[in-house]
């Protein structure tokens, strides 16, 4: 299927959306699709590989890719050795055997992990919405490994969503409509026409919930204060993570929505560099 962008806003100096993505891209030291055993392959951009620097993987949010991270891949990296995922399903990456079971898709990113990443070395794991619930099952396969999971505006939580009308998709990931720029657009319309896995159902089956009582992993917390997935209800999050974790720590990015990393990315890359600091 062609896809039609000529509607889609240029960047302020003259660039199409695709060619500021493109050219992020390209910073990348290396962008790999590895098996992930049932045939299919998982892609990864990889920024600062052999650097040496702690590992920190990003997972992306529902009918999402690496490009959620657009704003964040660079600066994190010269912190980080960063591998970004297009999960199972979702952007360049083969889908699942279920694309309806979150199990399916954790069992083929554990398979991509092992086949990607040292053995000898430890990571941490920063997962966005549906990413977030990814990493809470990953957490119960990787427990010695992984030293912390920051979860951001983490789907698949047993707890009271504000009713509203239907938005736009792009509306609910950002709090100010004059933050949807072209990049976001051009993302939005070539992610959701890839996208195979069903996240949004997995969601709704309250699936992270399900499976934190078994994390042991620390786990801290980044939300946008406005996230339209959480408002007004963030203490209720709080107080969910800290019957699991009592020393939890939630981060609440003022004026932002739930795409946090995007809408304020200086104020959430210097956020989670802090949290993931030794």
């Amino acid at each position: 299927m062609s896809l039609d962008f000529s509607a889609v806003p240029r960047m302020p100096d003259g660039r199409t959306a695709a060619e500021h993505i493109a050219a992020v891209e390209a910073t990348a030291s290396r962008k790999v699709r590895v098996p992930m055993g049932n045939g299919g392959k998982m892609m990864w951009h990889v920024w600062g590989e052999n650097s040496g620097k702690p590992i920190l993987l990003l997972f992306h949010g529902g009918s999402g890719s690496w490009i959620h991270w657009i704003r964040n891949v660079q600066p994190l990296s010269q912190h980080f050795t960063i591998y970004a995922a297009d999960l199972p399903g979702l952007g360049d990456s083969d889908p699942p055997s279920d694309v309806r079971d979150v199990w399916s898709v954790t069992r083929c990113v554990e398979t991509a992990m092992k086949e990607l990443l040292p053995a000898d070395k430890g990571f941490a794991i920063t997962g966005f919405s549906f990413g977030g619930m990814v990493a809470g099952h990953i957490a119960t396969l990787f427990q010695p490994r992984i030293r912390r999971i920051v979860m951001v505006g983490a789907g698949g939580l047993k707890a009271t969503r504000k009713p509203g009308p239907k938005l736009r998709k792009l509306i609910l990931m950002l709090h100010d409509p004059a933050k949807v720029d072209g990049v976001a657009i051009h993302m939005q319309i070539m992610n959701t026409t890839r996208a195979k896995t069903r996240s949004r159902d997995m969601g709704r089956a309250y699936k992270l919930s399900e499976v934190l009582p078994r994390v042991k992993t620390p786990l801290s917390g980044i939300w946008g204060e406005f996230d339209s997935t959480t408002y007004p209800h963030i203490q209720e999050r709080i107080d969910l993570f800290r019957a699991l974790q009592p020393d939890f720590q939630m981060n609440v990015i003022e004026g932002a929505g739930h795409w946090v990393a995007y809408e304020a990315a200086e104020a959430f890359n210097k956020k989670l560099i802090s949290i993931l600091s030794p």
